[in-house]
């Protein structure tokens, strides 16, 4: 059973900074493409990052313009664990973000930029 469990959302002031995690279990976590969507109140899901494996080392990364230079995607497949490294937040980034895998997401993170 695929299991996604998402942490480290929070209240934070604009340019503040949080890191976000999601444990996953239940599938070859090291062999699959994981991505970070977030969706604001009263508005549609928003992708904002996609992390897959490469064939010959290194993963190929993408991201949105919207946090582009802001966040950070990455994992670490030791502990089968995707993370994103939000910098720079802005007003606007305030969402529930969710981790994916295939057609499986989690319950979602919290993340408030509020002064």
């Amino acid at each position: 059973e695929v299991r996604l469990v998402e942490s480290g959302g929070g209240l934070v002031q604009p340019g503040g900074s949080l890191r976000l995690s999601c444990a996953a279990s239940g599938f070859s976590f090291s062999r699959s493409t994981m991505t970070w969507v977030r969706q604001a109140p009263g508005k549609g899901v928003e992708w904002v990052s996609s992390i897959t494996p490469g064939a010959v080392g290194g993963d190929s990364i993408s991201i949105a313009d919207s946090v582009k230079g802001r966040f950070t995607i990455s994992r670490d497949n030791t502990k089968n664990t995707l993370y994103l490294q939000l910098n720079s937040l802005k007003i606007e980034d305030t969402a529930m973000y969710y981790c994916k895998y295939a057609n499986s997401r989690g319950q979602g993170t919290q993340v408030t930029v509020s002064s």
